[in-house]
């Protein structure tokens, strides 16, 4: 964490949500994106489970640091890809203000399965359109990959949400990846006409501006 910041010291909460079959590497991804590691040997994930990082954000920072600076405060939740975890993974889909969809590019399945989790998002998250990023990890393991680029540029295209290809063995694109979903989120924020008519089972704490003496706290969705 940044230690020039403290506790309190933040303007926005900001829930990022990985999902993507099991194995596609969800866990190592956070862990590169919040430790600026590699770990190999994580096990699987059961259920639920979180990592934080606070973080200054220029809105298109992705683009060099222009537009007005955000203190984020950012929770990244990192659920179970297996199918008998589904509907505890899929209760959390509506507290996030945005989703990381990851696939293993040396899977050809868990990217046939990506139309799936956009059915399960569609269904179960914020709005019908929520921000999403699409990404293909393990990009470094070059002479196993199962899934060409064009393909899930394709993909990616088709449902209009940007595409990464990551290593969270090299840290490849890992940043750059949150950064422009990151810029999703505020863009989405910013356009809401009045930020106060949320429902809150959407709020859920998601995103929310750290103003306690003001009515109108900076509260979006869809």
């Amino acid at each position: 964490m940044n230690s020039t910041m403290t506790d309190g010291d933040y303007d926005y909460l900001i829930k990022l949500l990985a999902l993507g079959d099991s194995g596609v590497g969800k866990t190592t991804f956070l862990y590169r994106y919040t430790e600026n590691k590699f770990n190999p040997k994580f096990v699987t994930t059961v259920g639920i489970d979180f990592r934080e990082k606070r973080l200054v954000h220029h809105v298109g920072g992705s683009n060099g640091k222009t537009g007005n600076p955000f203190k984020i405060h950012l929770q990244l939740w990192d659920t179970a890809g297996q199918e008998r975890f589904r509907s505890l993974t899929t209760a959390f889909f509506r507290d996030a203000m945005g989703f990381l969809l990851i696939f293993d590019l040396t899977n050809q399945q868990s990217f046939l399965n990506v139309r799936n989790w956009i059915s399960q998002l569609q269904a179960n998250a914020y709005c019908e359109n929520p921000d999403v990023v699409l990404i293909g990890n393990k990009a470094d393991l070059s002479d196993q990959r199962e899934v060409q680029e064009k393909h899930a540029k394709e993909l990616a295209d088709k449902y209009g949400i940007p595409y990464f290809e990551t290593s969270a063995a090299t840290g490849t694109n890992i940043d750059k990846s949150i950064i422009t979903l990151l810029d999703l989120i505020m863009k989405r924020m910013e356009q809401c006409v009045d930020k106060s008519e949320i429902p809150d089972s959407v709020n859920g704490g998601a995103a929310h501006k750290l103003e306690a003496d003001n009515p109108n706290e900076k509260k979006c969705a869809c």
